[in-house]
């Protein structure tokens, strides 16, 4: 038997908060705010999504619980779809995402779920230009990544539905 390996490598870039261009830090600052407002009466987990459009403009999104646990919906999703709802034109160039439980001071470091990866994934395949990524940690750390690609290496496109 003959096996091959195959390796694809992420990378993400980290450095304080106090080194980020003050776009990135309003950025971030908006998805604390979505954050504080998320709807989490069952994880007291409270996650908030920003996205920042291609015409400048900010769009909120934070994570939204149902007594009927899959009825819900991640921060990153409610971005995402309200993005491309009210700005269909519009390329997404960035996403800060933030969390922390609700009685925490600070937030902490949070990586999308596969099914949000999944869809940040299929946005930046269709506009064909990298998403850039932002998450926050305790120490105000900011972990970037260039691409959606990497944190979702072995994605799933619409590559895979043509012949």
């Amino acid at each position: 038997m003959i096996k091959r390996e195959i390796t694809k490598n992420s990378k993400l870039t980290v450095y304080s908060i106090n080194d980020a261009d003050p776009q990135l830090v309003q950025l971030l600052e908006e998805a604390q705010t979505a954050a504080q407002r998320a709807y989490c009466p069952y994880s007291n987990f409270q996650v908030g999504a920003a996205l920042r459009l291609s015409n400048g403009q900010i769009v909120q999104g934070n994570n939204q619980e149902n007594a009927a646990y899959p009825s819900g919906l991640c921060a990153e999703r409610v971005a995402f779809f309200a993005a491309k709802s009210l700005h269909p034109e519009e390329e997404i160039e960035m996403v800060a995402i933030v969390a922390k439980p609700k009685t925490a001071k600070s937030f902490k470091l949070a990586t999308p779920c596969g099914s949000c990866r999944q869809v940040m994934s299929e946005y930046e395949n269709q506009q064909t230009k990298p998403i850039r990524l932002f998450l926050l940690n305790e120490k105000n750390e900011v972990y970037e990544s260039e691409s959606i690609d990497n944190i979702l290496p072995f994605k799933f496109s619409d590559k895979h539905l043509k012949e």
